[in-house]
């Protein structure tokens, strides 16, 4: 009996131990960060209370984070891979996104894009997917499909910057996303003007995770003109 449990734990662990020094890159440093074609991956242990937390990566596209993160409220990392636009959104074309990602069946944490704009004075979060004790900062204005989704739409204040989360009705775990008609409709709204779009970020924003879990970026990128 002793035996099985103890092949029953190492199968679940080699894997993720196994990623991490199999791939390109990989850090338990809270601030740890890798640049690869243009992008920036990092592993953002940033919240009060945090566990461990490993990031890998093989590119920008494919990465991921093994997780022990307690069961307590707050965010506690958002590990992230980040693509820098610094364009006016005036001045874009297009701004388009896709994603496909792995993620628990437990803990609390969301799969979200985070978008900034003037400095960091704006932040625009797209919830694909989440479970647990999560929500949105402020509260709800709106119902709208725009971008390619179907989205409930809250504003509020984290006191630094104004947050304005884009939350799907209906979670997704892949997709692509037009991120520039999502920009302009808050423009037509009137809560921004013609801001200057900074980094377009997509990762898991993870608040717990008790006893380790694996979050994977299968594929994701961002294409601009």
């Amino acid at each position: 009996m002793m035996k099985f449990i103890q092949c029953t734990i190492l199968a679940a662990v080699v894997p993720i131990v196994t990623m991490a020094h199999a791939a390109n890159w990989s850090s338990s440093d809270k601030w740890g960060s890798w640049s690869d074609g243009g992008y920036t991956v990092r592993n953002d242990v940033w919240g009060s209370g945090a566990g461990p937390q490993t990031i890998w990566a093989n590119s920008y596209s494919n990465w991921g984070v093994w997780a022990d993160h307690p069961n307590t409220g707050g965010v506690k990392a958002y590990p992230h891979s980040a693509k820098n636009i610094n364009k006016r959104l005036s001045a874009i074309a297009s701004l388009n996104s896709s994603f496909n990602v792995t993620v628990p069946g437990g803990g609390a944490y969301a799969s979200t894009y985070d978008i900034w704009a003037n400095n960091n004075a704006y932040e625009i979060m797209l919830w694909m997917n989440w479970t647990g004790a999560v929500g949105p900062i402020g509260s709800k204005q709106a119902t709208v499909s725009v971008g390619g989704h179907t989205w409930d739409v809250y504003r509020g204040s984290n006191g630094s910057n104004e947050v304005f989360s884009f939350l799907r009705q209906g979670d997704t775990h892949s997709g692509t996303v037009d991120i520039d008609a999502v920009l302009n409709w808050i423009r037509g709204r009137g809560w921004f003007g013609d801001v200057t779009v900074g980094e377009v970020q997509f990762g898991f924003e993870i608040t717990s995770s008790s006893g380790g879990m694996d979050f994977r970026s299968n594929s994701y990128s961002v294409t601009s003109s």
